[in-house]
């Protein structure tokens, strides 16, 4: 009878964490869709600011008018229900931190929670800070890399005519006449960019540079944690820049360029990491020595 009493009393704290648990994902889940349908009479605009960097292209490649196209009946509106549930999950990021936060506090001594507070608020504005990098600097680069490359070949044959005393277009550039144009061979390829691909770029470019900028939050929790040091990290330089470069190859869409730009904007937060650490690591040392109860490595 006592041991089934034992049992009893020991599985009614995980019931009612469970039911904590339970309660705190039902806010979280209803935040999220309130958040998504309060964003969805906005997805056409979100839109048209997530694509504003593949039209600045169009436009500075010499397009007046650039057109994106959808080629499925539905494909438009499930392109908005996409932005209305990243959105939503953007606008409802702090009701679910703070659930999140309520949850796991309790579980928390005062200092454990004074030293994670600062990592729950430098998270989001790390993420935010790597999306408006993606928006505002990678994605505008790529795209006017891969549109500008389109247009080598023209630029390559027009270079050749010129050379051989044709221009572009066929007639002469040496004054003598010309009976007519020299007839098109070929096939012109042209862009016709479609709204959902060109969506899903800018989006993972967004969540790669946002993800990707959370690293100094990752490795200085690990450093207080005693996870990692500064001596460590430092001597792990060159396995660093062989996993972030394995990382950008995963993470980005399959070019060269987004690879060595999310490369150069992620590794110096690497060092910044080391110098966050290190810093951490000497405010303990001080703390241990003024308690006396700091050893020296030698004396370990």
């Amino acid at each position: 009878m006592s041991t089934k009493e034992e049992i009893d009393d020991s599985a009614a704290p995980l019931v009612e964490h469970l039911a904590e648990l339970r309660n705190r994902l039902i806010w979280s889940v209803v935040a999220f869709l309130v958040a998504m349908i309060a964003a969805f009479p906005f997805a056409k605009a979100i839109l048209g600011f997530l694509l504003h960097p593949i039209e600045q292209a169009m436009r500075e490649l010499g397009n007046a008018n650039p057109i994106m196209q959808y080629t499925a009946p539905q494909e438009l509106l499930f392109t908005y229900f996409h932005i209305s549930a990243v959105a939503g999950l953007a606008l409802s990021f702090p009701v679910i931190a703070y659930q999140l936060w309520r949850f796991v506090a309790p579980g928390l001594y005062r200092s454990e929670k004074q030293a994670f507070l600062p990592f729950l608020i430098a998270s989001p504005l790390l993420f935010i800070l790597g999306a408006c990098f993606a928006q505002y600097i990678v994605t505008p680069m790529a795209m006017k890399f891969f549109l500008g490359f389109a247009d080598l070949p023209s630029i390559v044959s027009a270079t050749l005519s010129a050379m051989q005393g044709l221009s572009a277009d066929g007639t002469s550039t040496t004054g003598a006449a010309t009976t007519g144009a020299v007839p098109h061979e070929g096939i012109d390829i042209v862009f016709q960019g479609k709204v959902d691909e060109t969506l899903a770029i800018s989006l993972k470019l967004i969540m790669a540079f946002g993800l990707c900028f959370q690293l100094p939050v990752l490795l200085t929790l690990m450093g207080k944690a005693g996870l990692v040091s500064a001596k460590g990290l430092a001597g792990m330089r060159k396995y660093a820049i062989v996993l972030i470069m394995l990382v950008a190859a995963l993470v980005t869409p399959p070019d060269v360029m987004s690879q060595l730009i999310l490369f150069f904007a992620v590794y110096p937060l690497y060092e910044v990491s080391i110098f966050l650490i290190r810093r951490i690591e000497k405010r303990r040392e001080a703390e241990a020595r003024a308690d006396g109860t700091w050893v020296e490595e030698d004396e370990e």
